[in-house]
């Protein structure tokens, strides 16, 4: 199954395909979708949902999981940064992508085996659980891919096929 596991942010939104079995994963392309903080903030949101459109388009997803919003200290940029993921609900409903949720501390859960670890020790699970010989170059893109390993391993048994 090819998931696309997205990591939203208002400046830097990462993303990750995957092909797996629930068991073994294998990377197909993880990046960052970058936008410039002078723009206003309704170009920004387009430019994060015309590059998913194209990624969804190219690699054809059978699903897809967004981490949670992550409730910070700055109510402003949890803001802009839900707004970023109702761009990425919209762009993977109006593909026929099916989407799943999950929160930052079940992702890390998932692959650190700690809800509080570190992006680092994200970004090294996720080498080590697709067998990389170098890390995922952004902590946004890394993000990403552990949100579409999480789903892979923790999607509901009857949503397998």
């Amino acid at each position: 199954m090819r998931i696309l596991g997205i990591d939203c942010g208002s400046r830097f939104t990462g993303y990750g395909l995957i092909d797996s079995d629930g068991t073994r994963h294998r990377l197909v392309e993880a990046g960052v979708i970058e936008t410039r903080p002078s723009d206003p903030l309704a170009e920004r949101i387009f430019q994060v949902g015309a590059r998913l459109r194209e990624i969804i388009a190219e690699h054809r997803p059978e699903e897809a999981a967004i981490e949670d919003t992550f409730i910070s200290i700055n109510a402003r940029s949890a803001l802009k940064l839900t707004h970023v993921r109702g761009a990425a609900f919209f762009i993977c409903a109006e593909a026929g992508v099916p989407v799943a949720e999950y929160p930052p501390a079940q992702v890390k859960l998932a692959l650190a085996g700690s809800g509080r670890a570190e992006k680092e020790q994200v970004q090294r699970m996720t080498r080590v659980l697709l067998g990389l010989p170098e890390p995922i170059s952004s902590l946004d893109a890394s993000d990403a891919v552990a949100v579409a390993i999480c789903h892979a391993t923790r999607r509901p048994v009857s949503a397998t096929r």
